[in-house]
């Protein structure tokens, strides 16, 4: 079988869905799959390049803070789409962007089926340049996606029940699928057996605004234990002096005896980080998944999720403890404090937690997608 993965851009370093293209692409080619990318060309020279390679398209004025956030667009360039779709036997669209809004229309001339993957909520857009959520605008581009890109997949793969509910909600009409992009499992860390002052806390993500670090830092204003916790960030982003800032005046308040610390780690040092880490916490306000999570998770860090309408994250929560209201510092800060002053409890939920993450296991998830490869392939030729 061969698979064209398209996809904006696939090799920026911090970008959920450069991860997941790869991911896919290396489990897929496993599995004795044929597999090539129409994409955007790889900025580093020197690093591997797409099969079909894009034009990097600049938008003027808002490309700073796209690249800020790890994303670049390509050109939709007719003949290399059709080139690359030409060769395919199934398109497998992840995003619904002008690209995949191109090589769908390609796709039906050449009677070559589409499935797709949900990856970005809109409001991943809308909040960075200023817009907000849950507006007009998010409806609207909504609209876009499914009527260009993801009604023309036989069907769409959701990573999360709560995604599926979202898209039956705007309008989504072909067969969404829940299907988690689940992860590779890694040797694990191991965890300090005593714990004590500095209790490491990890935070990581892309520091913007849907990710709501803020609401960390403004915890710390409300904990009993603040001057106990060394607070880690993993990631950078558009609001990374922002938050530097902020985190750093905590300690010039004598809120926090030790510096926070900023950070963008390889995956070794991410699991290490994690495996060292007391607690993991997760405040965004939007997120499709939550690898990172899942994968701190893995190492034995007790996470402390934030709950919303647009977060698919707090589903890895075994029970209350680990939840909180978005946005809500007060109810986060009694929930690190909660967790600092049990810590027999959070020993055996390290455990609890490293046993619970096994059923989102990559290999199983790529045979429900190469099923769904050929139920649309069946479909097109029938």
């Amino acid at each position: 079988m061969k698979v064209l993965i398209v996809s904006n851009n696939a090799y920026l370093k911090g970008n959920g869905v450069c991860t997941a293209v790869q991911s896919l692409k290396s489990r897929l080619t496993e599995e004795g799959l044929e597999v090539r990318l129409l994409t955007c060309e790889n900025p580093d020279k020197e690093g591997p390049q797409p099969d079909y390679p894009l034009k990097h398209f600049v938008i003027p004025i808002f490309e700073p803070i796209i690249r800020a956030n790890g994303f670049m667009f390509s050109r939709t360039d007719p003949e290399m789409i059709r080139k690359a779709v030409g060769w395919a036997d199934v398109v497998h669209l992840m995003e619904g962007f002008p690209l995949e809004a191109a090589t769908a229309t390609i796709a039906a001339e050449l009677g070559k089926p589409c499935v797709g993957t949900y990856h970005t909520f809109t409001e991943n857009i809308t909040a960075n340049i200023g817009f907000g959520y849950d507006t007009i605008i998010n409806k609207l581009i909504n609209r876009l996606w499914s009527s260009q890109v993801y009604n023309k997949c036989v069907s769409v793969q959701c990573p999360t029940q709560t995604v599926k509910e979202h898209l039956e909600e705007n309008g989504y009409t072909s067969s969404l699928i829940v299907i988690s992009n689940g992860m590779q499992h890694s040797d694990l860390k191991e965890s300090p057996d005593n714990y004590g002052s500095p209790y490491k806390v990890l935070c990581t993500g892309r520091l913007s605004n849907e990710k709501s670090q803020q609401t960390l830092l403004v915890a710390m204003r409300h904990s009993r234990h603040a001057g106990e916790i060394e607070l880690h960030f993993a990631g950078n982003g558009p609001n990374a002096s922002k938050i530097k800032k902020a985190a750093h005046q905590l300690v010039e308040d004598h809120v926090l005896t030790y510096e926070p610390v900023f950070g963008f780690y390889t995956s070794d040092e991410l699991k290490s980080l994690a495996a060292s880490s007391y607690l993991y916490i997760h405040c965004a306000i939007v997120e499709v998944e939550g690898l990172s999570c899942m994968e701190a998770i893995e190492q034995g860090a007790v996470p402390v999720i934030a709950k919303s309408k647009l977060s698919s994250t707090s589903q890895f929560a075994l029970d209350e403890r680990s939840l909180f209201t978005v946005r809500d510092s007060k109810e986060l800060a009694e929930k690190i404090d909660w967790w600092i002053e049990h810590q027999d409890e959070r020993k055996r939920m390290g455990k609890e937690y490293r046993e619970s993450i096994k059923r989102y296991d990559a290999r199983s998830s790529t045979a429900r997608i190469i099923r769904m490869y050929e139920d649309a392939i069946a479909q097109a030729v029938s």
